[in-house]
């Protein structure tokens, strides 16, 4: 599985829209700074089917993801596939140097982690579910307050997990070296 964490704000992120030339749209929002912070993996089973899936979680409103976060993000993973698990990750501070997530890792021999090499924030396949979800249905959008942004990240997170064929471009744009079938969905 690939992992990575992003983070939504209350402000916009603005994108070019198709709007008649002298009739901009303009985007009504104010300067807040309340986000909600996630994490999210692809997961990608072994065999030849190799059937891709998605798993996230949003934290509490204006919570930074630390490594007490992580491990309840990985218990809930060892919870939902209890076999021996491959996480590939970048190198930051809330995975294999935060001693929380050491501390778990020790207590489960059976997930086994790999870092990407350094400043190579395009290997990971994870960064295309934050790309697509901020640059796509989620651009220009203003909610009201954090419930509404709640509520529109995980629908398309959601969209996303229903979606094999779009994680599997997001595998094969990150040029991950792995044989992935093309998905009947």
């Amino acid at each position: 599985m690939f992992l990575d964490e992003s983070g939504f704000m209350l402000t916009p992120t603005v994108r070019r829209t198709y709007a008649p030339i002298g009739q901009t749209p303009i985007l009504r929002g104010w300067d807040r700074h309340d986000r909600i912070s996630a994490i999210s993996c692809i997961t990608v089973s072994p065999g030849r089917r190799r059937r891709l899936g998605l798993c996230f979680q949003l934290l509490p409103d204006d919570t930074n993801v630390n490594g007490d976060r992580m491990v309840e993000f990985l218990r809930e993973l060892r919870r939902q596939m209890p076999w021996p698990l491959r996480i590939v990750w970048d190198r930051g501070n809330v995975h294999d140097r935060s001693k929380a997530v050491r501390a778990f890792l020790a207590e489960h021999p059976s997930i086994r982690t790999e870092q990407f090499p350094s400043y190579t924030p395009e290997a990971n396949p994870d960064e295309g579910v934050w790309q697509h979800t901020k640059h796509g249905r989620l651009a220009n959008f203003t909610p009201e307050g954090t419930s509404e942004l709640r509520a529109a990240v995980t629908a398309e997170l959601t969209r996303l997990q229903r979606n094999p064929k779009l994680l599997a471009s997001f595998i094969r744009r990150a040029g991950v070296p792995i044989r992935i079938p093309v998905p009947s969905r």
